[in-house]
């Protein structure tokens, strides 16, 4: 597991139902390519969050695969249409098989 992974999620606690939402996620991760040497020489291991997924009751609303390209702290802003009260599930896959996952409740109001 990567040291100080803290992954922060930004969604409304309420919206009406068809609504359209604004939802932004931040994960603190130091995304290291594997492509860049340490001070003797040696190649640092590839360690990035791969994949990034939102499901909101059970339905996929992103899934997203990330490369090494991507930057430190990986960052998503999107729009998802809430049809009824519910959860928001996030989930980060790290190369090393950890999981960190976010669920932000959303109720209709």
């Amino acid at each position: 597991m990567a040291e100080g992974v803290r992954a922060r999620v930004k969604a409304p606690a309420t919206a009406a139902a068809g609504e359209s939402v604004t939802i932004k996620t931040l994960i603190s991760h130091p995304m290291e390519s594997g492509q860049r040497k340490d001070g003797d020489g040696n190649p640092i291991p590839r360690a990035i969050i791969n994949r990034f997924t939102c499901v909101f009751n059970g339905e996929t609303v992103v899934d997203v695969m990330l490369e090494p390209a991507i930057s430190t702290n990986p960052y998503f802003e999107f729009e998802a249409t809430i049809p009824e009260a519910g959860d928001m599930v996030f989930t980060w896959y790290d190369d090393d098989g950890s999981v960190y996952e976010e669920t932000k409740s959303i109720a209709i109001g």
